[in-house]
């Protein structure tokens, strides 16, 4: 009977715990940024600017990736080790704030891209 409290409280300390992790750089979703901003952008602006927001998204989301790996270890070693080690669990922030910003701004650029039927080419990864 002890040793099922034992599990119990485990277990619910672990969803509490990973409930804060950091999420994942393709779970992060875009924030909605309109396609008017890049009205007046001319086919090969939107080329650079699109090019220099998606260097900003990919280190973002790197970011992104590392701080939710840390909250990965420190999730475990809360549950498994030591349990203080769960307040160095940092969960999602202005890392996530960023990615989802960068991510919006993507889309805006490839739909007025489209718009003006510039013909650049949007990779997802």
């Amino acid at each position: 009977m002890k040793t099922i409290k034992i599990f119990a409280s485990l277990a619910t300390a672990l969803s509490l715990t990973a409930a804060g992790c950091a999420s994942r750089s393709e779970d992060v979703a875009a924030a909605y940024v309109s396609p008017m901003a890049y009205s007046s952008y001319s086919c090969r602006e939107l080329a650079v600017e699109a090019q220099g927001v998606s260097s900003a998204a990919a280190a973002a989301a790197g970011a992104q990736d590392s701080a939710r790996t840390k909250d990965v270890v420190a999730t475990t070693a809360a549950v498994v080790i030591f349990w203080p080690a769960a307040f160095f669990v940092g969960g999602n922030g202005a890392q996530a704030a960023e990615l989802a910003r960068l991510k919006g701004q993507m889309q805006a650029i490839e739909a007025a891209s489209i718009q003006k039927k510039c013909g650049i080419a949007f990779r997802r990864s």
